[in-house]
């Protein structure tokens, strides 16, 4: 499924081997990854990223992996979603913004495109997000977008050598 988003900014595309270097550099620097998971070895990276190529569809379970690029190509970061439950057409949401291009909304601006297209591509009826207690950046896109916290997951994941909590939020659209 060719994709291809676009706000005031920002367009938001499919994934591409050209890709590979941000995708790498993503999944490598600490700042992006601090409350998210810990660094991986580049060749589980490249595992991932090979599997994020192949062909999408909501029904897969998968990830889909988009980019986010300024107007004139400029590299912002990745977004995207996976279906969590079919039947119920909830998916789970995701973002990871470039250190060098944080702060200018462009998480939020980038995620309310993929929330738009999701919504008349397949009717989805609620989005989640699942975001450490400590994220407060990422607490702030959320709720900009109207996801309201849902509940707190107690010592839910391990990262960086402790167990941390987790915030859930959730978007209905009706």
């Amino acid at each position: 499924m060719d994709i291809a988003l676009y706000s005031d900014r920002l367009i938001v595309r499919n994934l591409q081997h050209k890709d590979w270097p941000n995708f790498l550099m993503m999944h490598q620097n600490i700042e992006v990854n601090q409350y998210i998971r810990e660094l991986a070895v580049e060749t589980e990276i490249k595992l991932t990223f090979q599997k994020r190529l192949t062909s999408w569809s909501l029904e897969t379970g998968q990830w889909l992996t988009l980019v986010v690029e300024t107007l004139d190509n400029q590299f912002v970061g990745l977004t995207g979603f996976y279906c969590q439950d079919l039947y119920s057409k909830r998916v789970e949401v995701g973002y990871l913004i470039a250190p060098n291009m944080q702060g200018n909304g462009y998480a939020t601006e980038s995620l309310q495109a993929v929330i738009d297209w999701g919504r008349l591509q397949f009717d989805i009826h609620k989005y989640v997000a699942v975001c450490e207690r400590g994220n407060l950046a990422s607490q702030k896109v959320l709720t900009n977008l109207g996801f309201i916290l849902e509940g707190k997951l107690l010592q839910h994941t391990y990262l960086h050598g402790k167990w941390v909590d987790d915030f859930q939020f959730g978007l209905i659209l009706d």
